[in-house]
């Protein structure tokens, strides 16, 4: 797997624990190599470096040959009437161009070449990025299923109590119907997310132009959640973005059209040599002659002011280009430090506490000291938490991605139990 890829696959691959058997997985890595073996994005590119191989042959090629024939006192009157005195002349004619303008022409055609695999490596990564976002979001989705899983059974196991003590006479019929309903609900608020969870399969396997989502992702703990590393370090990593580096290409090239357009302020000699008939004596003699066009440096100096003000602005869009980067890094930033922040303290503090009320609430329901309504709402209450748990470490690994993609660098994971 290239540098490239490994930067983003990355973005989850460290959060995959090993898997149970199942019918082909697919991983974040293979998604990845699906989608960048298929796209036609990146297909278009391949077609457009060849178009820009040709431009460089073109613009090496040398000043074409020019063939003439010139014919002289014809059709005119007296001896000269119809094509008595004729006289016919054979030319060979071209530019004796200077060097450095074929080197500067050649010059501009590499770079505008070069160009697309700027493009093309800005490309790969976004469609990367892309992939990480659509596979954590079916991972998330799976998550959620998972927990309305759990829900379901722990409303099951109300039901299964209120049912008891319904049998028993300690607690009214309504208790274990108004248990049955929220079991109802449970289920299918299970379906739902199981369809949540097709859906977002799907929306991956579209990237590289699937209509169906025939695979099973392979098993990774959304829960284990990314460091937080410092933002200054962070922000001297963008200076190796592929914003970055193709305005450091853009500098090139505009520096070589400066070039070009200054080396045709130099005119360049125009030659031409022949043979002409002489139809008096019939004989035959040579021809020669050369030019220099006039004027070549004010035709020149508008192309070449135009190329300098590129040139000078170059500097100014990469500084446009390094602040919206960075401002997107500090947005990303905040949200990975706010939502690791969020996590640890839902799975610390928030969480255990819940656990041990909704405890306590169900042996008191089962005593008689309690009502059904007190463990309920403990329940909603814990599996609202354990989906908040999951929608914060979402966020994080969201913002994870983003700044992966913005750095090109891969950041450690953090361990921690499942929500």
């Amino acid at each position: 797997m290239s540098t490239l890829r490994a930067a983003c696959a990355a973005v989850l691959m460290t959060l995959c624990a090993p898997a149970a058997p199942a019918a082909e997985p697919l991983s974040l890595d293979a998604a990845i190599e699906r989608v960048l073996a298929t796209h036609p994005e990146l297909q278009v590119l391949g077609h457009a470096e060849t178009a820009r191989a040709a431009a460089i042959e073109r613009a090496g090629q040398v000043a074409p040959l020019a063939i003439g024939v010139a014919l002289e006192n014809a059709l005119g009157s007296g001896e000269a009437a119809g094509l008595k005195g004729v006289e016919a002349s054979l030319s060979l004619a071209s530019v004796f161009e200077r060097a450095e303008r074929r080197a500067a022409r050649v010059g501009v055609a590499e770079l505008e070449r070069e160009g697309i695999d700027h493009e093309r490596r800005a490309k790969r990564l976004d469609l990367a990025a892309e992939v990480a976002r659509r596979y954590l979001d079916a991972l998330a989705a799976r998550a959620l299923a998972g927990l309305a899983a759990d829900e379901l059974r722990q409303r099951e196991q109300v039901l299964a109590a209120a049912q008891h003590r319904a049998r028993s006479g300690a607690a009214p019929a309504s208790e274990a119907l108004a248990a049955d309903a929220a079991r109802l609900r449970s289920a299918g608020a299970l379906a739902q997310a199981q369809r949540v969870e097709e859906h977002a399969r799907r929306r991956l396997a579209v990237l590289w132009g699937a209509s169906s989502a025939d695979y099973t992702l392979a098993a990774a703990d959304i829960g284990a959640l990314p460091s937080v590393p410092a933002f200054e370090a962070l922000r001297q990593q963008l200076q190796d973005t592929p914003e970055i580096a193709r305005h450091a290409h853009e500098a090139r090239l505009r520096e070589a059209r400066v070039q070009l357009a200054r080396s045709e302020s130099l005119a360049e000699l125009q030659w031409e040599v022949g043979v002409r008939r002489l139809e008096a004596s019939d004989d035959w003699g040579l021809i020669g002659s050369l030019s220099i066009p006039l004027g070549s440096a004010q035709r020149a100096g508008p192309a070449i002011r135009g190329a300098e003000a590129e040139l000078a602005a170059v500097e100014l869009e990469r500084e446009g280009t390094t602040r919206a980067l960075e401002a997107t890094l500090t947005e990303a930033w905040a949200r990975l430090d706010l939502a690791v922040s969020s996590a640890q303290r839902i799975e610390a503090e928030l969480l255990p506490a819940l656990t041990l009320a909704a405890k306590a609430a169900e042996q008191a329901y089962a005593a008689g000291a309690a009502s059904q309504l007190e463990w309920v709402q403990l329940l909603a209450e814990i599996g609202a938490t354990r989906r908040e748990r999951v929608e914060t470490s979402l966020d994080a690994h969201r913002a994870r991605i983003e700044i992966e993609r913005l750095t090109g660098q891969v950041l450690a994971t953090t361990r921690e139990s499942s929500p």
